[in-house]
């Protein structure tokens, strides 16, 4: 009989057209799948795949055996998760993804939190700058902002994203500061522009009164991570348009200040992705469960909020 490893990874192989891509989504090593499916066809007698150097593509045998395969993959995997459920304990491989600098400032610090009250779950954790496609590729849950809601996947908030204007403390020496958003194009800005598009972005800020003002900073530096950003104005080469996640720990330390702190701009919010199903795992329910409650304890979302600072 064969293993559920070897037919998974015959699965995802093909859905992906290649080893590398079902060995991301099954977080292995490329060299891991296609031993897996190396394996099932030397049990089953047959080539399941064409290889290429580029990609791979079904052999006719390949095409009727997935076609004989059908929803059974999923059905194993959801009874699986079944027998989880009766067990009553959450356990498993939690797949994750969430940008490196959340995780570190704000979802790590508590894993040990988290492990110690389910011991039977184990992060498989993916450090991504990107949306991805949780179905596709495999994913319990992800944490970011603005992602697509593709069918089935449903988003619940976890705070604010609020972008403020920040710089080093000593960076204005003698001269006078801003007192409105329309006054820092009068100073040294650190922009960002967009790696997709190559757009600069530029952010519209609101004030407790309603009242909006668009912030002209000069084009000083440009970059296009907020990490750099944050080093070029811990640096005093200018300010800085960022988010309260990433300019929190510098301004709760004093190596940053904000600028015009009445004034922010909106950028949604940070949230927690997964699947709507109506049988979840326990282990997916746990992390949601956990973690809301966690930012809710830390107040973290309050600390995001510019206009509540």
């Amino acid at each position: 009989m064969e293993t559920l490893a070897n037919l998974e990874a015959f699965v995802r192989s093909a859905e992906a057209n290649s080893f590398s891509g079902a060995a991301r989504r099954l977080s292995l090593t490329p060299a891991a799948v296609s031993r897996n499916v190396g394996m099932l066809e030397r049990n089953l007698g047959v080539r399941l795949f064409h290889r290429s150097t580029r990609k791979l593509a079904l052999t006719e045998e390949g095409e009727a055996f997935l076609q004989s395969i059908g929803d059974s993959l999923a059905d194993l995997q959801s009874a699986i998760d079944g027998a989880s459920q009766i067990k009553g304990e959450p356990v498993g491989v939690l797949k994750v993804s969430m940008s490196l600098s959340f995780a570190m400032g704000y979802v790590l610090p508590a894993l040990p939190e988290f492990l110690s009250r389910y011991p039977g779950i184990r992060p498989d954790w993916h450090f991504d700058s990107r949306q991805v496609d949780l179905v596709a590729e495999g994913f319990d849950v992800a944490i970011g902002g603005g992602f697509d809601l593709n069918p089935g996947i449903v988003a619940k908030a976890l705070a604010p994203v609020h972008v403020v204007a920040v710089c080093a403390p000593n960076y204005f020496g003698r001269r006078a500061q801003p007192t409105s958003p329309a006054d820092l194009a009068e100073y040294d800005g650190i922009l960002m522009r967009f790696s997709t598009s190559g757009r600069i972005r530029q952010w519209m800020m609101r004030n407790a009164q309603g009242d909006e003002e668009r912030a002209l900073l000069k084009e000083t530096i440009v970059m296009s991570d907020s990490a750099p950003m944050i080093q070029a104005a811990l640096a005093g080469l200018g300010i800085a348009m960022v988010a309260m996640p990433d300019a929190l720990p510098h301004l709760e330390s004093g190596a940053l200040k904000r600028i015009l702190p009445k004034w922010y701009a909106d950028a949604g919010s940070i949230s927690l992705y997964y699947s709507g199903r109506a049988l979840q795992p326990l282990k997916t329910r746990a992390f949601i469960d956990f973690y809301t409650e966690h930012f809710r304890r830390e107040r973290i979302g309050a600390r995001f909020a510019g206009n509540l600072r």
